[in-house]
């Protein structure tokens, strides 16, 4: 069962999204609280996966998300907004976020979203998707930085992280480079600590800066 806890200032929002989820298989809202109450409801009820609202009156969503990264074992956080703005995508990712959900999200698409949350992938709303691509990721070129940082890695761990851009679970991974599930979370692991990021989206974000998504001949200066 994966247990989920959703956050939100609105009840109906709340109530939406409880109904949703208890009626999908594996799947159970352990509570929907405001945002005042969602560190304490996690400390409690110790949810696989948190909904979180971005934009609360009581509280700050990206402050909530900060408070639950410091937890010693945080939950999976996607951040829910009716927002697809640039400045809160990037918010969201740059503060840890592993997904990005618009409110209105296709009911019958959320439990696989949760699913794929749980297992550790990268979940954007397709909505969003064009809003990472073509606004915070597409910067006409490659990011030096990032093209460093990638350097780092070795072969196999880029690999990997090109792999796990594209939304690919370890398991995954590992059926694809013929490698055990222990030995891609090692990599995993490594890719994390050369590129300095906290998640799977963050690496993503590198390997889009570095080029390391992009196909030859794309049209894009080098």
């Amino acid at each position: 069962m994966i247990r989920v806890l959703v956050v939100d200032d609105e009840a109906l929002v709340r109530t939406g999204f409880t109904h949703i989820l208890n009626a999908a298989d594996g799947i159970g809202a352990v509570a929907a609280v405001p945002g005042g109450q969602a560190v304490v409801a996690v400390r409690e009820l110790g949810p696989d996966v948190v909904l979180l609202d971005i934009r609360m009156p009581d509280v700050d969503g990206l402050t909530v998300l900060a408070e639950l990264r410091r937890l010693p074992d945080p939950p999976v956080v996607a951040m829910l907004t009716t927002f697809d703005t640039d400045e809160y995508v990037e918010a969201a990712l740059r503060s840890g976020a592993a997904g990005f959900l618009l409110k209105d999200t296709d009911p019958e698409q959320l439990p696989a979203l949760i699913r794929a949350l749980a297992e550790g992938r990268t979940v954007l709303s397709s909505q969003v998707v064009r809003t990472v691509v073509d606004g915070f990721l597409d910067q006409g070129g490659r990011d030096p930085y990032a093209v460093q940082l990638v350097a780092r890695l070795s072969g196999r761990e880029r690999a990997v992280l090109a792999l796990m851009a594209e939304g690919l679970s370890n398991t995954d991974i590992g059926d694809r480079l013929h490698l055990s599930t222990g030995t891609v979370k090692g990599h995993v692991s490594a890719v994390f600590e050369k590129l300095k990021v906290d998640n799977r989206v963050q690496a993503a974000l590198v390997a889009e800066r570095a080029g390391l998504l992009r196909p030859p001949g794309d049209g894009v200066a080098r």
